[in-house]
């Protein structure tokens, strides 16, 4: 039993152990699961076996050698006495008989311990299928509840970047090279859902290896499309274009109708009187992922607009804004529609052809909209002619302007609207006409609304299009005679569908090879360009715009280096020497007279003033009256005012010297922005002066070295107003015609001052032989004579003996007043320095960034753009640099195109020759 034991407990660790391993490397590897616990389990069934045999082996052995050694015993017992042997032999059987036992107990032990493993065994593989069933039902429950990214989804689906064009780490340029080809395999099956298998009542009859190959063409014309619209943007010649297909047709020919059919919705224009003015350049994406079908206005910045009513009334407005005068504008409306249930195409709605002009309309209209047909049907678009069924072809405006194009028909696609309106026979001899024959061909269609019964003014695409094509079977099936499948006539918009993405693939795989030359020699030619003008340096909005705010900065701190307390306390004192000259004007300059042609009477004269007695009142008082009149005229909003006048004026200047003077809009908001800044301030700091100057108002105090560099400085500001006078007075020389003339009015004015000649009043014809504008500028020419005279006389007055000590203020006061203003000045500048001048070094360069990005973000995406090409010269540069990268882009996207068509002809030649082994190896014996 002990043995027993020792087997069960050798047995025990080992299951355990064999099963948790199956268990770990389940949830490991789960899709693996059920394999592994089978595995476990053999491994445990044999770890089992194992020790239980061992132990079975090892009592049979004792067994069987206990039964070889009883003759040899019994002869020896012969000897004994007979109740002795007797004895022996019955132990000896009791013996053999419990050997025998535990023998049988071993082997039901082992045989009961391989049935327990087996069965745990089997447990744990039953556990672990149990386990992986319910994960795969789990997930496959939750599938449809889980939304994968769509970076993601794209990856799963082998899709890459190879078309997208933008996206993407790299910006869309240089695609994931595993992704280039492998994304043709993620569209196989697009090509029913483009056809219109999916939203038609019509099976797809088309074998695996038609499917393959119309998706492989799909793949290719989404492709082309997208490298079409990447060479629009190029401004490329005439060399470089792919080809786009052309709707041409009558008004009232059913135009609309077919292209609202191909694509699924009501989204054209409807009405009388030229609704379509302008080229509408529709451009047809097939998206699988798309959950709604959306519309796209990229040149107005509309993205995914899902009701297809608003696109309707977008359409309406842009082509109404053409004014009825000019009735039709060769500038296109862009529209980009994606669906899943839209083949890949790019059409081209023009306005329709008119026989005669209306009353309202210009009489050279039709010749208008006829070169407008002309310009955009010409090689190598494809020419999609609309044509009614009720009218003769004799008679197709559409047809006679593609024979003027395209006199062989090799362009041409016919199509026959409104097949239902004529009886079947003449139907069908139009779609086989021989007279004016189409190498393309025609189909006929049945493009007109199905009448509505539910109530539904709008319906989805896949109803409408399904609708058309049970409207289109209806007819057709009921004539099989001319329109079955025996009779070679080409029916349906799902037929004309396949024909446009067919004839499209072609046009454009066969222009393939010449885009990729053309497009390879205008790339080197734009490197070459970009290397000689220049020499390869790149260039984009945003490191221009960096480089102009990195340039204005560093002229900004070298502006902040140079002005500073010194260069205001400059400006701010001029200022107040005008002051200081207005107060003499006022005291001491200006004689009190009523008239000019009136003597004077004032009580004191400025030529008495150095004989004048020291105390007089009258000098006191005038003194006194200037002094007051300076400190409290508001220095502290002059000195602000001076201060921002001068800040702001500088910037200007910087401004002018950088590259921001060829943007006006930006020039305004870094202007404005430091206007802002000063403003800020202006308010304290003015107040702050003010408070400061609070003493000077009563007691100036001024001390000797500040008289005499008073003394010193007036004297300037002196002679600076007598060559003022001077100037003006020889002016007015030139304006009365010379200085004899002029002499001769102010004789005139001096006698008349004099009382020598009397003149009473005014009179509007002038007096003495003199106009009355020639004794005005007389009367002028006076004023600034008398005024150089005062200012000579005080020029001396200043320079003389006496003017020299503070004590005589009242003798001299041009140098008091002038003191007064100088310690005025110094005292506003130190406050000026730290509240104004440090504040906006501070302040400005951070919000002129601001500013600017407000103005950059408030154009929308394009502000930076716009702004660096409103330099001419950045302009052209980036045109290099941009045209550049698109050919290369283009060209990247053409050579992996031919990657992926070569890599699709392989794959369609070795499916052709493994078809042929097969079929070969069925008559091999």
């Amino acid at each position: 039993m002990s043995a027993q034991l020792r087997a069960a407990g050798a047995i025990a660790p080992v299951a355990r152990r064999v099963g948790l391993r199956a268990v770990r490397q389940f949830h490991q590897f789960p899709t693996g699961g059920i394999q592994r616990a089978d595995l476990a389990a053999r491994d445990l069934r044999r770890s089992v076996q194992f020790p239980a045999k061992l132990y079975h082996n090892a009592v049979m052995v004792r067994n069987a050698s206990f039964v070889r050694l009883l003759p040899k015993l019994a002869i020896k017992f012969v000897r004994i006495p007979a109740l002795f042997g007797g004895l022996m032999l019955g132990a000896a059987g009791w013996v053999q008989y419990q050997a025998i036992q535990l023998g049988n107990s071993a082997t039901e032990m082992y045989t009961n311990i391989k049935t327990g493993v087996t069965d745990t065994a089997f447990a744990i593989w039953g556990t672990a299928t149990d386990i992986a069933n319910q994960t795969k039902n789990g997930f496959n429950e939750k599938k449809g509840q889980f939304t994968m990214p769509e970076w993601l989804d794209n990856i799963m689906k082998g899709e890459g970047a190879a078309g997208e064009g933008s996206g993407g780490p790299n910006g869309g340029r240089e695609p994931p090279k595993q992704s280039r080809v492998a994304g043709g395999a993620a569209a196989a099956g697009a090509s029913a859902a483009a056809y219109g298998y999916g939203a038609a009542d019509e099976e797809d009859d088309r074998s695996p290896e038609e499917v393959v190959k119309d998706d492989h063409m799909m793949y290719i014309t989404k492709r082309m499309i997208e490298i079409r619209n990447l060479l629009s943007r190029v401004g490329q010649s005439s060399s470089v274009t792919l080809p786009s297909i052309v709707v041409i047709g009558s008004q009232s020919s059913g135009k609309s109708s077919v292209l609202e059919a191909i694509v699924g919705h009501e989204f054209l224009p409807k009405g009388s009187n030229m609704i379509t003015r302008r080229p509408i350049e529709l451009t047809l994406v097939n998206d699988p992922q798309a959950k709604v079908d959306y519309g796209e206005f990229p040149d107005l910045g509309l993205a995914r607009v899902t009701d297809f009513s608003l696109i309707q009334k977008t359409l309406t407005e842009l082509n109404q804004s053409v004014p009825e005068s000019q009735c039709v504008s060769d500038d296109p409306i862009r529209l980009t529609i994606h669906s899943p249930r839209v083949p890949d195409l790019s059409l081209i709605d023009l306005p329709g052809y008119i026989q005669v002009a209306g009353e309202n309309q210009p009489r050279e209209l039709k010749r208008k909209i006829s070169e407008l047909c002309d310009k955009y049907i010409r090689g190598p678009n494809i020419i999609l002619a609309i044509s009614a069924a009720d009218t003769d072809l004799a008679n197709s405006t559409a047809l006679q302007a593609s024979r003027r194009v395209d006199p062989r028909g090799e362009r041409t696609i016919g199509v026959i609207t409104k097949m239902d309106l004529v009886d079947p026979e003449k139907g069908a001899a139009i779609l086989g006409d021989k007279q004016y024959p189409l190498r393309l061909g025609y189909v006929g269609v049945i493009s007109k609304m199905p009448v509505q019964t539910g109530g539904l003014f709008r319906r989805e695409s896949s109803n409408l299009l399904a609708s058309i094509n049970k409207n289109e079977k209806a007819f057709f099936n009921s004539h099989p005679e001319e329109f079955g499948p025996n009779s070679g006539a080409a029916t349906g918009t799902i037929t004309l569908r396949k024909k446009l993405m067919h004839v499209l693939e072609q046009q454009m795989s066969s222009k393939l090879t010449e885009t990729t030359d053309a497009i390879t020699r205008e790339l080197e030619e734009t490197t070459y360009q970009f290397k000689v003008q220049y020499n390869e340096q790149p260039m984009s909005a945003e490191s221009y715009l960096a480089a102009s705010l990195d340039d204005f900065k560093h002229q900004f701190h070298n502006f902040a280096n140079t002005f500073g307390r010194q260069q205001l306390l400059e400006l701010l004192k001029d200022s107040l020497d005008q002051k200081v000259l207005d107060q003499l004007a006022a005291r001491y300059w200006n004689k009190p007279i009523e008239d000019l042609f009136i003597a004077p009477t004032e009580p004191d004269s400025l030529v008495d003033l150095p004989k004048a007695d020291p105390k007089s009142p009258y000098w006191h008082r005038q003194l006194d009256t200037a002094c007051s009149g300076l400190t409290r005229l508001g220095v502290g909003r002059l000195a602000a005012t001076v201060a921002s006048n001068a800040i702001q004026a500088n910037i200007d200047k910087l401004l002018d010297k950088s590259s921001f003077a060829k943007h006006p809009s930006a020039r305004q908001v870094i202007s404005e922005a430091a206007a802002l800044v000063l403003a800020d301030r202006a308010y304290a700091t003015s107040d702050g002066i003010e408070i400061s100057l609070k003493p000077y108002k009563f007691d100036p105090d001024i001390q000797p070295n500040e008289w005499e560099k008073g003394r010193e400085h007036v004297v300037g500001v002196l002679q600076g107003e007598l060559e003022q006078c001077q100037n003006a007075l020889k002016s007015l020389e030139s304006s009365v015609g010379g200085r004899k003339k002029l002499r001769e009015v102010m004789g005139f004015v001096d006698k008349a001052r004099k009382g020598e000649i009397i003149i009473e009043g005014d009179h509007p014809s002038g007096a003495g032989g003199f106009s009355a504008a020639l004794l005005a500028r007389g009367r002028e020419a006076v004023f600034l004579r008398d005024r150089a005279d005062i200012i000579n006389m005080r020029i001396v007055a200043s320079k003389s003996r006496k003017c020299k000590s503070l004590e005589n203020k009242y003798y001299c006061p041009e140098i008091f007043l002038d003191a007064v203003a100088t310690k005025l000045a110094q005292t506003a500048v130190l406050f000026l320095n730290v509240e104004m001048l440090n504040d906006f070094y501070h302040r400005f360069p951070r919000e002129v960034e601001t500013k600017l990005n407000e103005y950059m973000n408030s154009h929308g995406g394009n502000g930076l753009e716009k702004f660096a090409r409103e330099d001419p010269k950045i302009r052209r540069h980036l045109d290099l640099v941009q045209r550049k990268e698109l050919l290369e882009l283009v060209l990247m996207k053409i050579q992996d195109l031919h990657r992926f068509d070569a890599a699709g002809n392989v794959k369609a030649d070795r499916d052709y020759l493994k078809k042929g082994r097969q079929q070969r190896g069925r008559w091999s014996f």
